[in-house]
């Protein structure tokens, strides 16, 4: 069913004739399925995902669609409006600091944690009733559907289930014991959820400067210091770097310690909520700040191998803010294109109009290309925790690529979602303003923009040579895939990869800091997106649009532009296929393509430094 037949049937049946006014506002996504109206996605899950594995989570994908576009939907708004409220005492004058959430913020927990136990999903069989743990893609994939509605949340979800896998891998036998019955329970009663805090007044992205000290008393490790960002900040167990006395300065230095909330006899543990921040988005979860007064932890890993493990649980976390990116562009895309559709204006609704579709494009091809990209990482961690080393390598460099890319385009496509709504969107009371508020928060938690490009060009590909295995694998797609790819645009696929590495390697060798260390990422994510793409699009079964958005990055990502050039009709042909609420066949598509002059031959495609949209 498309999407504009399932908002007809399902939500808003339009009256021949009305002497309403809001008749005239264009509606907007809440009550529709998002699972049965993003063809996209169904396309993608049947080619990634394992028949078997992916029959079996059918009807959960379609529950989760439903809730989130439903009763999801409505309780997301509520909290956004309803924050958390910090109570540093009980009546009683007690520093006995809690936090108090709304009714509905309590109910999406129990949804996320209690009903489909995405804390879990990765880590035991049991859940959703699976006889084993499910695979990365098929928990993002939840993740990707339950963020349409609901970006807070999955900050404690998220954290939650990386704390798992640290204390799983590192942890000592006594640890685990510990904690893991505990923080994998299905019982909301029992659980322990989980958070990492790292960021101090003196220690953000340059987390050496952590002031933090871990003390022995009594043969017990005891924290003193301050962290300044804790997001989740009441959850039951924390993950915290901090300094052992007497240990190197620097990010050496740095142990990692499980910090309960409660001891076990039921007591508060040594630390201070000392205030909440008052955020611009993700405002239904509490971020605040924490004071340790010889608190109690519990040494995780080796002692001097503190940053290390950290930064497994960060990696995870940079794949998590892909994934949310690419729901929250979800979102924003078919908030556009809903209201592009039902919204009149001079005559006609405004989707028939030039300048609303080449908006409109400039919203799908990133939205696309970062659900292609999070679906083919989560794919390429599968095969890593296989034990393939060349998916190892590949994923080193693919995880920061796609942190960094999909939270910067996120802010662009939410602002351009916003305007394809009008005034409306700039209220409270629809989803944009919300949208545009939670955005962004990507380019910041996990690491800036810049410390991710840094992380991608100069430790990925300079110190992990992990472009290797990029590229490896990326060809291999096209090779499969090049019968049915029209040669022009096989070729400068071919081009785009292999001048995004050429400079990748060039800036990343440079002896200085290259301040074209965010270009060259950009310029890796997006030849490594059209390549995908065009694969997906080729394969049966798949929606061949994929195909023309693979070319359109090549166009508008990859080739040089003449700014004052005319377009031509083949471009705009194929544009205007793209805009179409209906699948398109693989023949109709190789037609469009195979019409275009302008299909990029090889000696013309190049990674253009001159490129503004690349290199922002």
């Amino acid at each position: 069913m498309s999407f504009q037949a399932n908002y007809d049937e399902y939500v808003r049946p339009r009256p021949e004739t009305s002497t309403q006014s809001s008749q005239h506002l264009a509606p907007d996504c809440a009550g529709l399925d998002f699972y049965a109206i993003d063809r996209s996605l169904q396309d993608l899950l049947r080619l990634y995902l394992p028949e078997s594995e992916r029959r079996a989570l059918q009807p959960h994908f379609e529950r989760l669609g439903q809730l989130a576009g439903g009763r999801l939907n409505t309780l997301a708004t509520v909290a956004d409006k309803n924050p958390p409220v910090l109570h540093p005492r009980t009546r009683w004058g007690e520093d006995e600091d809690w936090i108090e959430y709304h009714p509905a913020y309590q109910e999406m927990e129990h949804i996320a944690f209690g009903d489909f136990q995405f804390h879990a999903m990765s880590h035991r069989a049991g859940v959703l009733g699976c006889d084993a743990p499910l695979s990365p893609l098929a928990k993002y994939a939840f993740q990707y559907l339950f963020v349409q509605s609901e970006f807070g949340q999955m900050c404690p979800i998220s954290v939650s289930d990386t704390s798992v896998h640290l204390i799983r891998k590192y942890g000592s036998p006594e640890l685990q014991d510990k904690l893991l019955p505990r923080m994998l329970s299905s019982s909301m009663d029992t659980l322990w959820k989980g958070t990492q805090f790292m960021t101090e007044k003196a220690g953000g992205s340059d987390v050496g400067q952590v002031e933090t000290v871990a003390r022995q008393v009594d043969g017990q490790w005891r924290l003193y210091g301050e962290k300044w960002f804790s997001s989740h900040t009441d959850a039951d167990v924390a993950l915290i770097l901090a300094r052992p006395e007497g240990a190197a300065g620097g990010t050496k230095g740095l142990a990692l310690f499980a910090l309960p909330r409660r001891l076990e006899d039921g007591s508060r543990n040594s630390y201070r909520i000392v205030r909440l921040k008052d955020k611009l988005g993700t405002r239904s979860m509490a971020s605040g700040e924490i004071r340790l007064d010889g608190a109690l932890a519990y040494l995780v890993g080796r002692i001097d191998q503190g940053l290390k493990q950290m930064l497994e649980q960060v990696n995870l976390s940079r794949l998590s803010h892909a994934v949310r990116a690419a729901a929250m562009m979800r979102r924003c895309l078919n908030e556009a294109m809903l209201a592009a559709r039902y919204r009149n204006a001079f005559g006609q609704a405004v989707i028939g109009y030039p300048l609303l579709q080449r908006q409109l494009l400039k919203l799908m091809a990133p939205t696309e290309a970062a659900l292609s990209m999070v679906m083919t990482t989560a794919e390429v961690m599968r095969q890593s925790y296989q034990g393939d080393t060349a998916a190892r390598d590949a994923l080193r460099l693919l995880t920061p690529l796609v942190k960094f890319r999909t939270c910067r385009d996120n802010i662009t496509v939410a602002t351009g979602a916003l305007e394809v709504r009008g005034g409306n969107g700039y209220i409270e009371d629809f989803a944009n303003a919300r949208l545009v508020r939670d955005a962004h928060i990507g380019v910041l938690w996990e690491g800036t923009s810049n410390i991710n490009a840094l992380d991608a060009i100069q430790r990925a590909v300079r110190k992990n040579a992990a472009h290797h295995a990029l590229r490896t694998l990326l060809l291999a797609r096209l090779e499969q895939a090049s019968p049915r790819i029209p040669a022009p645009l096989r070729a400068a696929l071919q081009k785009g990869i292999d001048d995004a590495i050429a400079l990748a390697e060039a800036i990343a060798h440079e002896p200085q800091q290259s301040p074209d260390v965010r270009r060259a990422t950009t310029a890796l994510y997006y030849a490594s997106a059209a390549i995908t793409m065009a694969w997906e699009g080729v394969q049966d079964g798949v929606d061949a649009r994929r195909l023309l958005l693979a070319d359109a990055l090549v166009r508008t990502r990859l080739a040089p532009r003449n700014p004052l050039a005319r377009p031509d009709a083949s471009t705009q042909a194929r544009d205007a296929l793209l805009i179409a609420d209906r699948p398109l066949g693989l023949d109709e598509v190789r037609q469009a393509l195979s019409a275009s002059p302008r299909s990029a031959a090889p000696e013309t495609v190049r990674i253009a430094a001159q490129d503004t949209e690349l290199v922002s």
